[in-house]
Order: structure tokens, then sequence, then C-alpha cells
């Protein structure tokens, strides 16, 4: 099953009685060739042959479980393990064997250069679940991995996805739950552990927000993720998980220590063969430093637009770049500009080229 999807290109199976195996290829949810419908049993046995005993307590306990597995050959899988109606379902996300380099997922030369040229503050890739935040930081570490001079990088992650292998850098994985308690302790530890790059899988927590900002404060450049949409809507999560008292020092702490946001979304590209992203990119200038600071993040998406020079890009470009190259169908673009003027002036050209085309 796991061969099949890695094969099929499939992002995600889901496991679940009363469906057959479902699986999610290029955006789209389809039934696993040759499936059948699954009994509780069924769903059961399959969910089970992700355990070992001690997974199998685990999971019996908490009812909750992310793990991981491994396909010599084939790929890394994620797994996260749950019931519902007193049924066992799993959801599985395939993990590449092969990590790409920036330029494989269209991030642009200069603009990895820029990010990866921080030596120390606090980077962050968002977007909703499964817009590939993890591959877009698994490219970056492997850029540093395999160019310049070598580096000590620890990564603490829930699970463990991509597996590094050392080149120039000296990489240390941590796994929450089996090689540290949590993610604020790991991230303790790993400030006494010579880090020169630390990846936290998430900043889920006002703890674990409140640890990476204070690992970036201290000299360290620190990468995480968060599930949000954009780079304001991530500046304004931050501050809003601390108390009424303590934003006004969030907010100045944040603004010392952010250096930028890589807001993404994955669309199905246009000719069939798979997603691409559209990216909302930020870099903390002084200007962007200023708005935090002064509790004026709404007016950052306004120094995203008017900052190409200091290569920002807002969403609505990217998207209408995507269009432009005809790599994304206007339609499925559509819903995700912020922008409606902008929208309109993309939907009059597309349209004014197709109707040309047609002249033709």
């Amino acid at each position: 099953m796991l061969r099949q999807a890695v094969e099929l290109g499939a992002s995600d199976l889901i496991i679940s009685a009363g469906y057959p195996v479902m699986m999610q290829r290029w955006g789209a949810l389809e039934p696993l060739p040759g499936s059948a419908v699954l009994s509780p049993l069924d769903s059961r046995r399959l969910a089970e042959s992700f355990l070992n005993p001690a997974l199998h307590e685990r999971f019996t306990r908490d009812l909750e479980l992310d793990t991981r597995h491994y396909l010599p050959g084939i790929g890394h899988f994620r797994v996260n393990l749950f019931i519902q109606r007193g049924h066992w379902g799993a959801v599985v996300r395939v993990i590449p064997l092969h990590i790409p380099l920036p330029s494989e997922i269209g991030l642009p030369a200069h603009t990895v250069e820029k990010l990866l040229g921080f030596k120390r503050g606090l980077l962050l890739v968002t977007g909703p679940t499964g817009a590939g935040k993890s591959t877009t930081i698994a490219s970056l570490l492997e850029q540093l991995n395999q160019v310049g001079p070598a580096r000590h990088i620890i990564t603490i992650e829930d699970p463990i996805e991509f597996i590094f292998e050392p080149r120039h850098a000296v990489i240390d994985q941590r796994e929450v739950g089996v090689d540290t308690k949590t993610y604020a302790r790991g991230l303790r530890g790993a400030l006494r552990q010579m880090p020169h790059v630390i990846f936290v899988g998430e900043m889920r927590d006002l703890t674990s927000m409140s640890m990476a900002l204070s690992a970036a404060e201290t000299g360290n450049l620190v990468i995480s993720t968060m599930a949000t949409q954009s780079a304001a809507q991530t500046v304004t999560r931050i501050i809003d998980s601390f108390p009424p008292h303590q934003q006004p020092q969030i907010r100045a702490q944040l603004a010392l220590t952010l250096r930028a946001v890589v807001s993404q979304i994955l669309l199905p590209r246009l000719d069939g063969q798979g997603r691409v992203a559209a990216r909302e990119i930020l870099f903390a200038t002084q200007a962007v430093q200023n708005l935090v600071r002064d509790d004026k993040v709404h007016q950052i998406p306004n120094v995203i637009s008017t900052s190409l020079r200091e290569d920002m890009v807002s969403m609505d470009d990217a998207l209408a770049e995507l269009v432009d190259r005809s790599l994304v169908d206007f339609e499925v673009a559509y819903p995700h500009f912020a922008d409606s003027e902008k929208r309109a002036a993309l939907q009059k050209r597309v349209y004014r080229t197709a109707s040309l085309k047609g002249h033709e």
C-alpha cells in the first residue's frame, strides 16, 4: 500500500473504517486503486501494523499517536493514529527519500541566499496543513548541509520527517517523546549543544514560542513553522499567544529577532503534473521592525507590496506570476487573492489573452 502510494505520487493516505484506503494526490482525494472498503477489523489491522509493543501501549493509553515508519528504498512516512466512533484509523504522510534543494521547489536563488545568510534570529515558514512547509524547510537545511562552511544543525521534531545524510554539516535530529520529552526541553537542551542552526518542528504553544524567541535572541538561527496564512497573521498569532501584560515585551523581542517569514500555499498545476507553491515573502526590515514594535502589524501587507527591491513578494503577486507563467489556472488562484483590484486586473489580462488566442 505504501509502495503504491509512492509510485502514484500520493502525498497522504487515509485509513478509515467504512471507506477504501483514500489517497491525496496533487490536492485531490481519491481511492487507492484496488482498495476495497475497509471493515473495522481491516482498518485496525492496517493501523496496528505501524506499532511495536511500546507504541501500542502508548496509543491505547492516549488514544492519539504520532510516529514514523521507514521502508528501505521506498520512503519515510509520518503516521498519525486515532480512534473514531470506536474504530482505529490512521493518516499517513509520504516523506520522500530525496530531499529537494530550494531550486527544485521554486525558491529563487537570491531569496535563498538572503534567507540562509542570517546567522541569528528567527526564520518562519508558515501555511495551512499540507502546504509543504516541512519540504521547504528541509530544502533550506539541505542547502546548508551541502554548501558553505560546516555548521552544527539541531532539529527537534514530532516526529522526525526528512532524514538528512551529513555532508558539510553535523546534523543531530531529536524526536519529541523518543529523544527528548517536550519541544521546550529539547530547545533548552539545544542551547547548550553549541548549535549554529536550530530547527523546531512547530511553534505550537506559548512555552515553545517563548523558548524559540529566547534562543533566537541569544545568537542562534532558529527555524520553525506555524499553521498561519500570512506574515501579518503569523506575527499577530505569536503576540496574541502571550498574556496581555507580556505583549509589549514580546513585540519588542519579536521586532529584534524576526528575520523573515515565508508563507505558502500549494496549488494544482495547470498541466496536471503535481502542485506548485505560491509564496509570500517578508523580510524584517527596519520598517517592519517598527510596525511590530509599535503594534501596527496590520500595515505589514502594505510594506510587502511596496518592497520589491528588498526581495519581498506579496501572495497576490506570487499568484499572478504563476498564472502569467501558465503554471496555475486563474480559477484555481482566484479564491486566494486578498486584493480584489489586483485580482480583477489579472482576470482582464487572462481573458484578453484567451480571447486573442481564440481569434487566432
